[in-house]
Protein backbone atom coordinates (compact mmCIF):
# COMPACT_ATOMS: atom_id res chain seq x y z
CA UNK A 1 0.00 0.00 0.00
CA UNK A 2 1.28 3.88 -1.25
CA UNK A 3 2.00 5.96 2.05
CA UNK A 4 0.36 9.20 0.59
CA UNK A 5 1.13 11.84 3.46
CA UNK A 6 4.61 12.90 2.65
CA UNK A 7 4.42 16.53 1.60
CA UNK A 8 6.90 18.03 -0.32
CA UNK A 9 7.13 22.03 -0.48
CA UNK A 10 5.96 22.53 -4.07
CA UNK A 11 6.36 25.20 -6.92
CA UNK A 12 3.00 24.77 -9.33
CA UNK A 13 3.74 25.94 -12.69
CA UNK A 14 0.32 26.92 -13.91
CA UNK A 15 -2.81 27.62 -12.28
CA UNK A 16 -6.37 29.25 -12.99
CA UNK A 17 -7.63 30.19 -9.72
CA UNK A 18 -7.87 33.54 -10.31
CA UNK A 19 -9.95 33.16 -13.66
CA UNK A 20 -12.36 30.97 -11.14
CA UNK A 21 -12.31 34.20 -8.80
CA UNK A 22 -13.48 36.18 -12.04
CA UNK A 23 -15.56 34.68 -13.07
CA UNK A 24 -17.10 33.69 -9.89
CA UNK A 25 -18.53 37.23 -9.05
CA UNK A 26 -17.52 40.95 -9.51
CA UNK A 27 -15.57 43.39 -7.28
CA UNK A 28 -18.43 45.14 -5.28
CA UNK A 29 -17.62 48.61 -6.27
CA UNK A 30 -15.88 50.60 -5.49
CA UNK A 31 -13.80 47.37 -3.87
CA UNK A 32 -10.66 49.62 -2.70
CA UNK A 33 -13.34 51.22 0.09
CA UNK A 34 -13.36 47.75 1.91
CA UNK A 35 -10.37 46.12 3.09
CA UNK A 36 -9.42 43.63 1.10
CA UNK A 37 -9.42 40.95 3.99
CA UNK A 38 -13.30 41.30 3.87
CA UNK A 39 -13.70 41.08 -0.04
CA UNK A 40 -15.67 37.70 -0.57
CA UNK A 41 -13.24 36.40 -2.84
CA UNK A 42 -10.02 36.81 -0.81
CA UNK A 43 -12.20 35.01 2.01
CA UNK A 44 -13.26 31.97 0.01
CA UNK A 45 -9.16 31.76 -0.35
CA UNK A 46 -8.33 31.60 2.98
CA UNK A 47 -11.03 29.54 3.83
CA UNK A 48 -11.36 25.45 3.12
CA UNK A 49 -13.50 24.91 0.88
CA UNK A 50 -15.28 22.14 -1.91
CA UNK A 51 -15.46 24.43 -4.93
CA UNK A 52 -12.64 24.45 -7.22
CA UNK A 53 -9.30 22.60 -7.11
CA UNK A 54 -6.94 25.38 -4.52
CA UNK A 55 -7.30 27.23 -2.16
CA UNK A 56 -4.83 28.34 0.82
CA UNK A 57 -6.09 25.55 3.25
CA UNK A 58 -5.83 22.90 1.12
CA UNK A 59 -2.61 24.40 -0.72
CA UNK A 60 -1.16 23.78 2.65
CA UNK A 61 -2.32 20.54 3.15
CA UNK A 62 -0.87 19.74 0.06
CA UNK A 63 2.61 21.20 0.45
CA UNK A 64 2.21 23.78 -2.18
CA UNK A 65 4.43 26.31 -1.44
CA UNK A 66 4.11 28.90 -4.64
CA UNK A 67 2.43 28.96 -7.68
CA UNK A 68 2.55 30.63 -11.11
CA UNK A 69 -1.21 32.48 -10.79
CA UNK A 70 -2.05 33.02 -14.32
CA UNK A 71 -3.79 35.99 -16.09
CA UNK A 72 -5.97 34.16 -18.74
CA UNK A 73 -8.70 36.37 -20.40
CA UNK A 74 -11.17 34.59 -21.01
CA UNK A 75 -13.97 34.38 -24.01
CA UNK A 76 -16.33 37.39 -23.65
CA UNK A 77 -19.68 36.22 -22.55
CA UNK A 78 -21.37 36.19 -25.82
CA UNK A 79 -18.43 34.16 -27.67
CA UNK A 80 -18.33 31.42 -24.99
CA UNK A 81 -17.40 27.67 -26.21
CA UNK A 82 -17.45 29.76 -30.01
CA UNK A 83 -15.15 28.52 -32.32
CA UNK A 84 -15.38 27.41 -36.21
CA UNK A 85 -16.85 23.78 -37.30
CA UNK A 86 -15.14 21.79 -39.40
CA UNK A 87 -15.62 22.64 -42.75
CA UNK A 88 -15.54 20.94 -46.14
CA UNK A 89 -13.45 23.57 -47.69
CA UNK A 90 -10.33 23.40 -45.58
CA UNK A 91 -7.72 21.08 -47.42
CA UNK A 92 -6.30 18.42 -45.07
CA UNK A 93 -2.93 20.08 -44.91
CA UNK A 94 -4.72 22.50 -42.90
CA UNK A 95 -7.06 20.77 -40.93
CA UNK A 96 -6.53 23.28 -38.25
CA UNK A 97 -8.30 25.84 -39.23
CA UNK A 98 -11.24 24.05 -38.64
CA UNK A 99 -10.41 24.36 -34.52
CA UNK A 100 -9.25 27.61 -34.43
CA UNK A 101 -10.79 29.68 -31.98
CA UNK A 102 -11.50 33.36 -32.29
CA UNK A 103 -9.25 36.34 -31.09
CA UNK A 104 -10.09 38.56 -28.36
CA UNK A 105 -10.00 42.23 -28.97
CA UNK A 106 -7.23 44.44 -27.39
CA UNK A 107 -9.04 46.85 -25.36
CA UNK A 108 -11.26 43.99 -23.76
CA UNK A 109 -7.93 42.22 -23.13
CA UNK A 110 -6.63 45.34 -21.62
CA UNK A 111 -9.86 46.06 -18.87
CA UNK A 112 -10.31 42.16 -18.23
CA UNK A 113 -6.60 41.58 -17.59
CA UNK A 114 -6.48 44.69 -14.83
CA UNK A 115 -9.18 43.21 -13.54
CA UNK A 116 -7.71 39.99 -12.94
CA UNK A 117 -4.58 41.42 -11.62
CA UNK A 118 -6.11 43.29 -9.41
CA UNK A 119 -7.51 40.59 -8.10
CA UNK A 120 -4.42 38.83 -7.19
CA UNK A 121 -3.00 42.45 -5.61
CA UNK A 122 -6.02 42.02 -3.09
CA UNK A 123 -5.35 38.48 -2.22
CA UNK A 124 -1.67 39.90 -1.06
CA UNK A 125 -3.13 42.97 0.46
CA UNK A 126 -5.86 40.31 2.48
CA UNK A 127 -3.61 37.63 3.55
CA UNK A 128 -2.24 38.84 6.73
CA UNK A 129 1.32 38.26 5.37
CA UNK A 130 0.65 34.39 3.99
CA UNK A 131 0.64 35.62 0.40
CA UNK A 132 3.36 37.34 -1.24
CA UNK A 133 3.90 38.18 -4.89
CA UNK A 134 7.33 38.05 -5.81
CA UNK A 135 9.19 39.57 -7.80
CA UNK A 136 13.18 38.34 -7.41
CA UNK A 137 14.90 34.80 -6.06
CA UNK A 138 15.09 36.57 -3.18
CA UNK A 139 11.55 37.02 -2.73
CA UNK A 140 10.64 33.90 -3.43
CA UNK A 141 13.79 31.70 -1.29
CA UNK A 142 12.46 34.17 1.00
CA UNK A 143 8.51 32.89 0.91
CA UNK A 144 10.37 29.52 0.69
CA UNK A 145 11.97 29.65 4.25
CA UNK A 146 9.37 31.42 6.25
CA UNK A 147 6.83 29.39 4.68
CA UNK A 148 4.64 31.95 3.04
CA UNK A 149 3.20 31.31 -0.41
CA UNK A 150 5.08 32.59 -3.54
CA UNK A 151 2.48 34.37 -6.16
CA UNK A 152 4.12 34.71 -9.65
CA UNK A 153 2.32 36.84 -11.54
CA UNK A 154 2.35 34.79 -15.14
CA UNK A 155 0.63 35.88 -18.33
CA UNK A 156 -1.05 32.69 -20.70
CA UNK A 157 -1.84 34.90 -24.01
CA UNK A 158 -0.73 38.45 -24.21
CA UNK A 159 -3.86 39.72 -25.54
CA UNK A 160 -3.33 42.62 -23.12
CA UNK A 161 -0.07 43.75 -24.58
CA UNK A 162 0.06 46.48 -27.47
CA UNK A 163 2.43 46.04 -30.20
CA UNK A 164 4.87 48.60 -28.81
CA UNK A 165 5.51 46.83 -25.82
CA UNK A 166 4.62 49.56 -23.60
CA UNK A 167 2.26 47.74 -21.58
CA UNK A 168 4.94 45.09 -20.73
CA UNK A 169 6.85 47.58 -19.03
CA UNK A 170 3.79 48.21 -16.82
CA UNK A 171 3.14 44.59 -16.25
CA UNK A 172 6.64 43.65 -15.51
CA UNK A 173 6.79 47.06 -12.82
CA UNK A 174 3.23 45.38 -11.44
CA UNK A 175 5.54 42.13 -10.94
CA UNK A 176 5.05 40.05 -14.09
CA UNK A 177 7.45 37.57 -14.04
CA UNK A 178 6.01 34.57 -16.94
CA UNK A 179 4.39 35.16 -19.69
CA UNK A 180 3.19 32.43 -22.69
CA UNK A 181 2.47 34.52 -25.86
CA UNK A 182 -0.62 32.81 -26.93
CA UNK A 183 -2.98 30.63 -25.10
CA UNK A 184 -4.84 28.10 -28.05
CA UNK A 185 -6.01 30.88 -30.57
CA UNK A 186 -4.23 33.54 -32.34
CA UNK A 187 -3.11 36.84 -31.13
CA UNK A 188 -0.83 39.64 -32.76
CA UNK A 189 1.98 37.84 -31.63
CA UNK A 190 1.31 34.13 -32.34
CA UNK A 191 -0.39 31.65 -33.02
CA UNK A 192 -1.87 29.46 -30.62
CA UNK A 193 -2.12 25.35 -30.93
CA UNK A 194 -5.70 23.99 -31.04
CA UNK A 195 -7.16 21.79 -27.62
CA UNK A 196 -7.23 18.82 -30.45
CA UNK A 197 -6.12 15.17 -29.51
CA UNK A 198 -4.65 13.12 -32.55
CA UNK A 199 -2.92 16.10 -34.47
CA UNK A 200 0.33 17.33 -35.04
CA UNK A 201 1.51 20.55 -33.05
CA UNK A 202 2.44 21.67 -36.23
CA UNK A 203 -0.46 23.99 -36.84
CA UNK A 204 0.51 26.54 -39.50
CA UNK A 205 2.62 29.80 -39.07
CA UNK A 206 5.04 30.64 -36.34
CA UNK A 207 5.68 34.28 -34.36
CA UNK A 208 4.87 37.14 -36.36
CA UNK A 209 7.65 40.28 -35.87
CA UNK A 210 5.73 41.83 -33.02
CA UNK A 211 6.32 38.51 -31.45
CA UNK A 212 9.90 37.83 -32.18
CA UNK A 213 10.18 41.76 -30.87
CA UNK A 214 7.86 40.31 -28.10
CA UNK A 215 10.82 37.83 -27.18
CA UNK A 216 13.39 39.42 -27.63
CA UNK A 217 11.91 42.25 -24.49
CA UNK A 218 11.22 39.41 -22.02
CA UNK A 219 14.93 38.20 -22.56
CA UNK A 220 15.89 41.98 -21.45
CA UNK A 221 13.73 42.68 -18.98
CA UNK A 222 14.36 38.49 -17.48
CA UNK A 223 10.76 37.48 -17.89
CA UNK A 224 10.33 34.10 -18.53
CA UNK A 225 8.99 32.30 -21.09
CA UNK A 226 6.22 29.76 -21.43
CA UNK A 227 6.04 27.63 -24.48
CA UNK A 228 3.14 25.90 -23.43
CA UNK A 229 0.05 26.52 -26.54
CA UNK A 230 2.34 27.79 -29.05
CA UNK A 231 2.20 25.91 -31.85
CA UNK A 232 5.29 24.19 -33.13
CA UNK A 233 6.56 26.67 -35.90
CA UNK A 234 6.25 29.50 -32.75
CA UNK A 235 7.92 27.22 -30.28
CA UNK A 236 10.62 26.78 -32.99
CA UNK A 237 11.15 30.56 -33.16
CA UNK A 238 11.71 30.94 -29.59
CA UNK A 239 14.38 28.38 -29.74
CA UNK A 240 16.13 30.15 -32.23
CA UNK A 241 15.65 33.82 -30.87
CA UNK A 242 15.57 33.27 -27.04
CA UNK A 243 18.79 33.68 -25.18
CA UNK A 244 17.13 31.93 -21.63
CA UNK A 245 16.40 28.25 -21.06
CA UNK A 246 13.16 26.68 -22.75
CA UNK A 247 10.35 26.40 -20.58
CA UNK A 248 6.35 24.64 -21.27
CA UNK A 249 5.26 25.28 -17.66
CA UNK A 250 2.10 22.36 -18.19
CA UNK A 251 2.78 20.50 -21.14
CA UNK A 252 3.32 16.36 -21.43
CA UNK A 253 4.85 13.94 -23.87
CA UNK A 254 2.92 13.26 -27.22
CA UNK A 255 4.74 10.48 -27.60
CA UNK A 256 2.52 8.90 -25.32
CA UNK A 257 -0.57 11.16 -25.47
CA UNK A 258 -1.46 12.87 -29.08
CA UNK A 259 -2.89 15.66 -27.98
CA UNK A 260 -1.50 19.29 -29.92
CA UNK A 261 -0.80 20.94 -27.01
CA UNK A 262 2.01 17.97 -26.16
CA UNK A 263 5.45 18.50 -26.77
CA UNK A 264 7.23 16.03 -29.49
CA UNK A 265 10.45 14.10 -28.93
CA UNK A 266 12.44 17.18 -31.09
CA UNK A 267 10.70 19.81 -28.86
CA UNK A 268 12.61 17.98 -25.81
CA UNK A 269 15.46 17.46 -27.33
CA UNK A 270 15.59 21.29 -27.70
CA UNK A 271 14.53 21.70 -24.65
CA UNK A 272 17.19 19.77 -23.00
CA UNK A 273 19.76 21.18 -24.91
CA UNK A 274 19.35 24.41 -23.42
CA UNK A 275 18.68 23.08 -19.84
CA UNK A 276 14.95 23.92 -20.11
CA UNK A 277 12.12 22.49 -17.72
CA UNK A 278 8.75 20.86 -18.45
CA UNK A 279 5.98 21.52 -16.09
CA UNK A 280 4.19 17.87 -15.91
CA UNK A 281 0.39 18.89 -16.83
CA UNK A 282 -2.74 17.03 -14.61
CA UNK A 283 -5.30 17.79 -17.60
CA UNK A 284 -6.26 13.93 -18.09
CA UNK A 285 -7.21 15.14 -21.78
CA UNK A 286 -3.28 15.74 -21.95
CA UNK A 287 -2.88 12.92 -20.17
CA UNK A 288 -4.55 9.37 -21.48
CA UNK A 289 -3.45 7.71 -24.54
CA UNK A 290 -6.73 7.92 -25.80
CA UNK A 291 -7.15 11.83 -25.03
CA UNK A 292 -10.27 11.17 -22.88
CA UNK A 293 -11.88 13.09 -20.30
CA UNK A 294 -12.03 10.21 -18.15
CA UNK A 295 -11.44 11.64 -14.36
CA UNK A 296 -10.83 7.85 -13.27
CA UNK A 297 -7.39 8.21 -15.06
CA UNK A 298 -4.92 6.45 -12.42
CA UNK A 299 -1.87 8.27 -10.96
CA UNK A 300 0.18 6.04 -13.14
CA UNK A 301 -0.77 7.26 -16.59
CA UNK A 302 0.81 10.75 -15.69
CA UNK A 303 3.74 9.22 -13.71
CA UNK A 304 4.28 7.50 -17.30
CA UNK A 305 4.76 10.91 -18.93
CA UNK A 306 7.20 11.53 -16.08
CA UNK A 307 9.09 8.90 -16.48
CA UNK A 308 9.34 9.53 -19.98
CA UNK A 309 9.91 13.36 -20.07
CA UNK A 310 12.73 12.02 -17.12
CA UNK A 311 14.14 10.30 -19.69
CA UNK A 312 14.27 12.46 -22.39
CA UNK A 313 15.06 16.08 -20.73
CA UNK A 314 17.08 14.59 -17.40
CA UNK A 315 15.91 14.87 -13.97
CA UNK A 316 17.13 18.32 -14.03
CA UNK A 317 14.07 19.29 -16.20
CA UNK A 318 11.18 18.25 -15.27
CA UNK A 319 8.95 20.26 -12.62
CA UNK A 320 5.23 20.14 -11.75
CA UNK A 321 2.87 22.06 -13.71
CA UNK A 322 -0.79 20.77 -12.89
CA UNK A 323 -3.09 23.15 -14.21
CA UNK A 324 -5.52 23.20 -11.41
CA UNK A 325 -9.01 25.41 -11.38
CA UNK A 326 -8.16 25.32 -15.51
CA UNK A 327 -8.61 21.62 -16.45
CA UNK A 328 -9.76 18.24 -15.81
CA UNK A 329 -8.02 16.57 -13.24
CA UNK A 330 -7.53 12.89 -12.25
CA UNK A 331 -10.11 11.65 -9.57
CA UNK A 332 -6.71 10.47 -7.23
CA UNK A 333 -5.37 14.55 -7.74
CA UNK A 334 -8.50 16.14 -7.61
CA UNK A 335 -7.31 19.13 -6.07
CA UNK A 336 -4.07 20.55 -4.40
CA UNK A 337 -4.62 18.74 -0.98
CA UNK A 338 -3.93 15.44 -2.77
CA UNK A 339 -0.39 16.62 -3.63
CA UNK A 340 1.32 14.22 -1.96
CA UNK A 341 -0.39 10.82 -3.55
CA UNK A 342 2.22 12.41 -6.43
CA UNK A 343 4.60 11.97 -4.38
CA UNK A 344 4.07 8.69 -3.00
CA UNK A 345 3.28 7.23 -6.31
CA UNK A 346 6.82 8.52 -7.70
CA UNK A 347 8.69 7.21 -4.15
CA UNK A 348 6.68 3.52 -4.99
CA UNK A 349 8.54 4.00 -8.54
CA UNK A 350 12.11 4.64 -7.25
CA UNK A 351 12.67 8.20 -7.50
CA UNK A 352 14.65 9.17 -3.98
CA UNK A 353 14.48 12.30 -1.92
CA UNK A 354 16.88 14.25 -4.09
CA UNK A 355 15.03 13.64 -7.28
CA UNK A 356 11.82 14.49 -5.49
CA UNK A 357 12.94 18.03 -4.08
CA UNK A 358 14.25 19.14 -7.63
CA UNK A 359 10.92 18.30 -9.23
CA UNK A 360 8.59 20.00 -6.42
CA UNK A 361 10.61 23.41 -6.49
CA UNK A 362 14.80 23.18 -7.09
CA UNK A 363 14.15 22.71 -10.77
CA UNK A 364 12.28 25.76 -10.76
CA UNK A 365 14.40 28.09 -9.23
CA UNK A 366 17.34 27.30 -11.20
CA UNK A 367 15.64 27.96 -13.90
CA UNK A 368 14.75 31.37 -12.38
CA UNK A 369 18.19 32.19 -11.67
CA UNK A 370 18.73 31.86 -15.27
CA UNK A 371 15.44 33.79 -16.55
CA UNK A 372 14.91 36.69 -13.93
CA UNK A 373 17.04 39.41 -13.32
Amino acid sequence: MVDDTSIHPTLIGHMDTLLRFYEMEPLPQPALTMPASELPFVQTFFSRGQDGHIDYPRAQEGGMAGAFFAVYVPAPKAADGERPSAASNVSPERWYESYIRPSIHYEYAQQASWQIISLLSRLEAGSQGRLMIVRTVSDLEICLQQGIMAAIMHIEGAEMIDPQLVTLDVLYQAGLRSLGPVWSRPNIFGYGVPLVVGQSPDTGPGLTDAGKALVKACNQLGIMLDLSHLNEQGFWDVARLSQAPLVATHSNAYALCPSARNLTDRQLDAIKASHGLVGINFNVYDVRTDGKGNVDTPIEDLIRHIDYLVEHVGIEGVAIGTDYDGATMPGDLRDISCLPRLYAALTARGYDEHSLRLIASENWLRIFRQTWR
